[in-house]
């Protein structure tokens, strides 16, 4: 009998806000079998037991402690991993709380909020140096023979087509040749954007800018992404972004993987 497992990853912008806007409801009607979770902005013992001690899925936790209410992930995964493991070993970007390592015995699964650049040019080097800090990670787990998956909040835009404005929006942190040159490099290095697979076609978001209300315009932005080594492509099934779910400035991304 065939596995197959559905993944979801959504940057939820605070936690505790889309609990207060029904998240858990949306969990039991949508049961993935794992969900990763972004800017979660919360320490687990600040949500509530009916989140972290959830009667289907176990719940694993990176928060940020380099300042309170930032950042952070969190893993939920029916199937308890074989190992589970926050950050990847580098003070400066462990202390932000931005990435969730869980392993099964068919991929290793990383969970990562990347940093936004935009803020000044700092902030865009933190990021790039993220990038580069975490691409060397997973190809050194990958040299080791695991078979890798990411996914979450890569905070760029990849190509035209992923964007609603390219034009406009080419000298920003985001759609920065720079960023979008790192991207480059994780296609060339054998992990295939899933989504793009399936859906060749424009218009596919996954973020959307609150204040002026671009989401009902669909002026937007797909920075949210799911990526798998080249090798598990004949165990992905579908991909698909979920524009219809509500309460964050992003919408979630899916998997589907069967083995």
């Amino acid at each position: 009998m065939p596995k197959k497992i559905k993944i979801l990853s959504w940057n939820v912008n605070g936690i505790r806000a889309v609990i207060r806007k029904g998240f858990l409801e949306w969990l039991d009607k949508e049961k993935p079998d794992i969900l990763c979770l972004q800017e979660t902005k919360a320490w687990r013992d600040q949500v509530g037991k009916d989140v972290t001690d959830h009667k289907r899925y176990h719940s694993f936790w990176h928060s940020a402690t380099s300042k309170k209410g930032y950042s952070g992930v969190a893993t939920f995964t029916k199937e308890k991993p074989l190992h589970e493991e926050v950050g990847f070993g580098i003070e400066k970007f462990d202390c932000e709380g931005r990435v969730m390592m869980t392993e099964f015995k068919e991929f290793i699964l990383f969970n990562v909020y990347f940093p936004n650049g935009k803020k000044d040019s700092d902030r865009l080097n933190y990021k790039l140096e993220f990038y580069e800090a975490f691409l060397n990670h997973i190809n050194k787990m990958k040299r080791k023979g695991k078979k890798i998956v990411f996914c979450g909040d890569v905070n760029t835009a990849h190509m035209e087509i992923d964007l609603a404005r390219p034009k406009a929006n080419e000298k920003i942190s985001g759609f920065l040749p720079i960023e979008r040159k790192w991207i480059d490099r994780v296609v060339e290095d054998d992990y295939l954007d899933s989504l793009r697979e399936f859906h060749p076609e424009p218009e596919l978001y996954s973020w959307w800018d609150l204040k002026s209300r671009a989401r009902e315009r669909n002026v937007g932005w797909r920075i949210d992404y799911f990526f798998i080594q080249k090798e598990l492509r004949k165990h992905l099934k579908d991909a698909y972004v979920l524009p219809e779910v509500m309460g964050s400035d992003h919408c979630p991304v899916a998997v589907e993987l069967e083995f």
